[in-house]
Protein backbone atom coordinates (compact mmCIF):
# COMPACT_ATOMS: atom_id res chain seq x y z
CA UNK A 1 0.00 0.00 0.00
CA UNK A 2 3.09 2.73 0.86
CA UNK A 3 4.78 1.68 -2.34
CA UNK A 4 1.89 2.20 -4.35
CA UNK A 5 1.26 5.56 -2.48
CA UNK A 6 4.65 6.68 -3.24
CA UNK A 7 4.49 6.06 -7.34
CA UNK A 8 1.25 7.93 -6.90
CA UNK A 9 3.50 10.76 -5.47
CA UNK A 10 6.12 10.87 -8.12
CA UNK A 11 3.00 10.71 -10.57
CA UNK A 12 1.88 13.74 -8.64
CA UNK A 13 5.61 15.78 -9.64
CA UNK A 14 5.47 14.73 -13.19
CA UNK A 15 2.01 15.68 -13.48
CA UNK A 16 2.65 19.11 -11.65
CA UNK A 17 5.26 19.72 -13.56
CA UNK A 18 3.49 19.18 -17.07
CA UNK A 19 0.63 21.24 -16.24
CA UNK A 20 2.84 24.48 -14.62
CA UNK A 21 5.23 24.31 -17.69
CA UNK A 22 2.18 24.31 -19.70
CA UNK A 23 0.68 27.34 -18.27
CA UNK A 24 4.22 29.09 -18.19
CA UNK A 25 3.94 28.76 -21.93
CA UNK A 26 0.12 29.56 -22.07
CA UNK A 27 -0.77 32.38 -19.35
CA UNK A 28 -4.42 30.11 -19.66
CA UNK A 29 -6.01 30.64 -16.48
CA UNK A 30 -8.92 28.66 -17.86
CA UNK A 31 -6.89 25.44 -18.31
CA UNK A 32 -5.13 25.50 -14.98
CA UNK A 33 -8.44 26.54 -12.82
CA UNK A 34 -9.59 23.07 -15.00
CA UNK A 35 -7.13 20.85 -13.34
CA UNK A 36 -7.78 22.61 -9.62
CA UNK A 37 -10.06 19.50 -8.67
CA UNK A 38 -7.25 17.57 -9.63
CA UNK A 39 -5.00 19.34 -6.96
CA UNK A 40 -7.88 18.25 -4.53
CA UNK A 41 -7.62 14.73 -5.33
CA UNK A 42 -3.42 15.29 -5.21
CA UNK A 43 -3.40 16.88 -2.18
CA UNK A 44 -6.02 14.38 -0.25
CA UNK A 45 -3.57 11.55 -1.72
CA UNK A 46 -0.27 13.10 -0.98
CA UNK A 47 -1.44 13.44 3.20
CA UNK A 48 -1.75 9.41 2.74
CA UNK A 49 1.83 9.56 2.99
CA UNK A 50 4.00 9.53 6.20
CA UNK A 51 4.53 12.80 7.38
CA UNK A 52 1.67 14.78 7.66
CA UNK A 53 0.37 14.21 11.17
CA UNK A 54 -2.08 12.15 10.82
CA UNK A 55 -0.37 9.60 13.86
CA UNK A 56 -0.01 13.16 15.90
CA UNK A 57 -3.49 14.16 15.24
CA UNK A 58 -5.22 11.25 16.62
CA UNK A 59 -2.77 10.49 19.23
CA UNK A 60 -3.41 14.01 20.52
CA UNK A 61 -7.64 13.54 20.44
CA UNK A 62 -7.51 10.23 22.04
CA UNK A 63 -7.30 11.96 24.99
CA UNK A 64 -8.52 15.46 24.43
CA UNK A 65 -12.18 16.46 25.15
CA UNK A 66 -12.78 18.07 21.76
CA UNK A 67 -15.85 17.51 19.83
CA UNK A 68 -16.00 17.29 15.87
CA UNK A 69 -16.60 20.04 14.84
CA UNK A 70 -13.17 21.50 16.96
CA UNK A 71 -11.64 18.23 15.93
CA UNK A 72 -12.22 18.88 12.46
CA UNK A 73 -10.67 22.22 13.15
CA UNK A 74 -7.38 21.20 14.61
CA UNK A 75 -6.85 19.05 11.68
CA UNK A 76 -7.51 22.16 9.51
CA UNK A 77 -4.86 24.40 11.18
CA UNK A 78 -2.63 21.55 11.03
CA UNK A 79 -3.65 21.52 7.20
CA UNK A 80 -2.95 25.15 6.74
CA UNK A 81 0.84 25.56 8.68
CA UNK A 82 1.54 22.31 6.66
CA UNK A 83 0.64 24.03 3.30
CA UNK A 84 1.22 27.15 3.89
CA UNK A 85 4.79 27.16 5.85
CA UNK A 86 6.17 25.95 2.59
CA UNK A 87 4.62 28.50 0.81
CA UNK A 88 6.24 31.09 3.11
CA UNK A 89 9.61 29.57 2.73
CA UNK A 90 9.53 29.32 -1.16
CA UNK A 91 8.82 33.08 -1.12
CA UNK A 92 11.02 34.16 1.32
CA UNK A 93 13.24 31.51 -0.16
CA UNK A 94 14.53 30.94 3.38
CA UNK A 95 18.26 28.74 3.88
CA UNK A 96 16.09 26.48 6.07
CA UNK A 97 15.70 23.98 2.97
CA UNK A 98 18.05 21.49 1.81
CA UNK A 99 18.92 22.01 -1.69
CA UNK A 100 20.60 18.16 -1.83
CA UNK A 101 18.86 15.83 -4.52
CA UNK A 102 17.76 13.26 -1.39
CA UNK A 103 16.96 16.18 0.78
CA UNK A 104 15.18 18.46 -1.59
CA UNK A 105 11.67 20.24 0.13
CA UNK A 106 12.73 19.20 3.91
CA UNK A 107 13.48 21.77 6.07
CA UNK A 108 15.35 19.80 8.99
CA UNK A 109 15.30 22.94 11.30
CA UNK A 110 11.37 23.29 11.63
CA UNK A 111 11.22 19.24 11.62
CA UNK A 112 13.22 19.46 14.88
CA UNK A 113 11.55 22.26 16.13
CA UNK A 114 8.18 20.14 15.67
CA UNK A 115 9.39 17.42 16.89
CA UNK A 116 10.84 18.80 19.77
CA UNK A 117 7.86 20.84 20.86
CA UNK A 118 5.40 17.92 20.88
CA UNK A 119 7.18 16.14 22.74
CA UNK A 120 7.16 19.00 25.38
CA UNK A 121 3.20 18.72 25.19
CA UNK A 122 3.35 15.08 25.23
CA UNK A 123 4.91 15.47 28.57
CA UNK A 124 2.36 18.41 29.74
CA UNK A 125 -0.49 15.56 28.83
CA UNK A 126 1.38 13.37 31.41
CA UNK A 127 1.75 15.16 34.00
CA UNK A 128 -1.61 16.51 33.77
CA UNK A 129 -2.92 12.72 34.02
CA UNK A 130 -0.73 12.19 36.83
CA UNK A 131 -1.78 15.12 38.74
CA UNK A 132 -5.24 14.38 38.00
CA UNK A 133 -5.55 18.39 36.59
CA UNK A 134 -9.12 18.89 34.87
CA UNK A 135 -8.76 19.66 31.12
CA UNK A 136 -8.86 23.82 30.54
CA UNK A 137 -8.15 25.53 27.44
CA UNK A 138 -8.52 21.99 25.83
CA UNK A 139 -9.73 24.35 22.18
CA UNK A 140 -6.65 26.72 22.22
CA UNK A 141 -4.05 23.63 23.37
CA UNK A 142 -5.95 21.67 19.92
CA UNK A 143 -4.82 24.50 18.38
CA UNK A 144 -1.29 24.48 19.51
CA UNK A 145 -0.82 20.97 18.95
CA UNK A 146 -1.97 21.70 15.30
CA UNK A 147 0.26 24.58 14.66
CA UNK A 148 3.17 22.56 15.87
CA UNK A 149 2.37 19.24 13.78
CA UNK A 150 2.10 21.70 10.55
CA UNK A 151 5.45 23.14 11.15
CA UNK A 152 6.92 20.27 9.07
CA UNK A 153 6.43 22.03 5.44
CA UNK A 154 4.43 19.96 2.79
CA UNK A 155 7.43 19.06 0.02
CA UNK A 156 4.81 18.98 -2.88
CA UNK A 157 3.70 22.16 -2.38
CA UNK A 158 7.55 24.02 -2.09
CA UNK A 159 8.19 21.47 -5.53
CA UNK A 160 5.31 23.22 -6.77
CA UNK A 161 6.09 27.13 -5.33
CA UNK A 162 10.02 26.57 -6.67
CA UNK A 163 9.08 25.38 -9.72
CA UNK A 164 6.51 28.36 -11.05
CA UNK A 165 8.66 30.57 -9.16
CA UNK A 166 11.55 29.37 -11.76
CA UNK A 167 9.17 29.83 -14.74
CA UNK A 168 7.87 33.05 -13.75
CA UNK A 169 4.47 31.76 -12.90
CA UNK A 170 3.98 31.95 -9.10
CA UNK A 171 0.17 32.72 -9.20
CA UNK A 172 0.74 29.59 -10.70
CA UNK A 173 1.98 27.64 -7.68
CA UNK A 174 -0.04 29.86 -5.08
CA UNK A 175 -3.39 29.02 -6.71
CA UNK A 176 -2.24 25.29 -6.73
CA UNK A 177 -0.95 25.20 -3.09
CA UNK A 178 -4.68 25.96 -1.96
CA UNK A 179 -6.24 23.50 -4.28
CA UNK A 180 -3.60 20.94 -1.84
CA UNK A 181 -4.38 22.70 1.28
CA UNK A 182 -8.49 21.68 0.64
CA UNK A 183 -7.22 17.92 -0.35
CA UNK A 184 -4.82 17.54 2.76
CA UNK A 185 -7.71 19.40 5.09
CA UNK A 186 -9.88 16.87 3.55
CA UNK A 187 -7.35 13.58 4.98
CA UNK A 188 -6.86 14.87 8.21
CA UNK A 189 -10.75 15.75 8.99
CA UNK A 190 -11.58 12.49 8.02
CA UNK A 191 -8.58 11.33 10.39
CA UNK A 192 -10.05 13.05 13.15
CA UNK A 193 -13.62 12.47 12.82
CA UNK A 194 -12.70 8.47 13.06
CA UNK A 195 -10.57 9.04 16.02
CA UNK A 196 -13.21 10.95 17.90
CA UNK A 197 -15.64 8.80 16.85
CA UNK A 198 -13.62 5.97 18.59
CA UNK A 199 -12.58 7.27 21.45
CA UNK A 200 -16.51 8.58 21.92
CA UNK A 201 -17.81 5.37 21.52
CA UNK A 202 -14.77 3.58 23.93
CA UNK A 203 -16.04 6.29 26.43
CA UNK A 204 -19.19 5.19 26.61
CA UNK A 205 -18.86 1.34 26.46
CA UNK A 206 -16.37 1.69 30.09
CA UNK A 207 -19.47 4.25 31.42
CA UNK A 208 -21.37 1.12 31.09
CA UNK A 209 -19.26 -1.16 32.81
CA UNK A 210 -18.88 1.32 35.71
CA UNK A 211 -15.97 3.15 35.49
CA UNK A 212 -15.79 6.59 36.18
CA UNK A 213 -15.72 8.94 33.12
CA UNK A 214 -12.93 11.28 34.85
CA UNK A 215 -10.76 8.15 36.31
CA UNK A 216 -11.12 7.19 32.29
CA UNK A 217 -10.37 10.84 30.87
CA UNK A 218 -7.02 10.83 32.96
CA UNK A 219 -6.05 7.46 31.25
CA UNK A 220 -6.69 8.66 28.00
CA UNK A 221 -4.72 12.40 28.76
CA UNK A 222 -1.97 10.16 29.54
CA UNK A 223 -2.10 7.70 27.00
CA UNK A 224 -2.19 10.34 24.51
CA UNK A 225 0.65 12.14 26.03
CA UNK A 226 2.57 9.12 25.45
CA UNK A 227 1.46 8.53 21.91
CA UNK A 228 2.71 12.07 21.30
CA UNK A 229 6.44 11.40 22.93
CA UNK A 230 6.71 7.97 21.07
CA UNK A 231 5.19 9.32 17.48
CA UNK A 232 7.52 12.47 17.98
CA UNK A 233 10.78 10.72 18.58
CA UNK A 234 10.19 8.01 16.60
CA UNK A 235 10.04 10.20 13.49
CA UNK A 236 12.35 12.48 14.69
CA UNK A 237 15.31 9.28 14.93
CA UNK A 238 13.87 8.06 11.77
CA UNK A 239 14.89 10.90 9.74
CA UNK A 240 18.06 10.34 11.35
CA UNK A 241 18.98 7.06 10.03
CA UNK A 242 17.63 8.33 6.69
CA UNK A 243 19.97 11.21 6.98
Amino acid sequence: MLATLIELQGWIRTSLTVYLNGFAATRDWVALASVLPLGIVFGAVHALTPGHGKSILASYLIGSRLAAVRGVLVSSVLSVTHVGLAVVIAVAALPLITRTIGGAGQAPALEAVSRGLLVLIGAWMIMRAIRGRPHQHDEGEGVMVGVVAGLVPCPITLFAMFMSMSRGVPEAGLTFAASMMIGVAMTLAAVALVTIVARDRLVALTARWGTSIQRFGRVLDGTAGLLLVAVALWSFDLKLSRS
